[in-house]
């Protein structure tokens, strides 16, 4: 049976285990009582599900009538490893299967299956993110990256239909010179937004905040 958005509500957050191959991904699910589409993110290695930072912007999204997915691309295990050896956060097939997959689950989701997609990713999660868009063509609606990596998506760029929204920190010099190369090579609608006087991670006062208003208007113009 088909389920209205004005019907669906989780009264609070759902621990969920989503299949990736042979592994597991432990996630977040949270409906707002009316949902207008839903937000996967995608975060770099190093942060995960429980970030303050993460559980912000999520907060200001599902303010905005979207519902979240929060999930750790990489199991504990793995994740372990990588801070050792800091490789995995750069395999960017692994971390776009690992998204596909958790979309795949939220299509089969009686309580999701019918919302807009959309995919939220930082640092090289934005990189997945977009490949991920790229793979599944107009099933995904809209796309932000924050602080992201979109140049290490590659040849996907070319392939994404989905709107993107590049946003950057003015004085993180080097990742905003790639964010605008990479915006030449999305044939998509697009924009770069420039968050005047913020760093890498957005930790300045007030900038994470205009970092998350700008995904949830993107959001807003675009997946519902």
């Amino acid at each position: 049976m088909w389920i209205s958005p004005h019907q669906q509500r989780l009264e609070m957050p759902l621990q969920v285990n989503l299949p990736a191959g042979s592994i597991s991904l432990a996630g977040e699910l949270n409906l707002p009582a009316v949902v207008s589409g839903l937000v996967l993110f995608a975060y770099g290695s190093g942060s995960n599900r429980f970030s303050p930072r993460n559980q912000f912007v999520a907060e200001v999204i599902r303010e905005a009538g979207f519902g979240t997915l929060l999930f750790d691309l990489l199991t504990p295990e793995e994740e372990a490893i990588d801070l050792q050896t800091r490789h995995l956060r750069f395999n960017i097939p692994l971390l776009a299967e690992r998204l596909i997959a958790a979309t795949d689950w939220v299509k089969s989701r009686p309580e999701t299956c019918f919302l807009h997609t959309g995919y939220f990713g930082s640092s090289t999660g934005g990189a997945a993110a977009l490949i991920a868009a790229a793979e599944f063509g107009g099933d995904i609606r809209a796309v932000v990256s924050r602080g992201g990596r979109p140049d290490l998506a590659g040849e996907a760029l070319s392939k994404v239909t989905a709107p993107t929204l590049l946003i950057v920190g003015e004085l993180d010099e080097v990742v905003l010179r790639l964010n605008e190369e990479a915006l030449t090579r999305l044939q998509c609608v697009k924009e770069l937004k420039i968050v005047p006087n913020a760093t890498h991670l957005f930790e300045e006062p007030g900038k994470l905040e205009e970092a998350a208003y700008l995904a949830a208007d993107w959001f807003q113009r675009h997946l519902c």
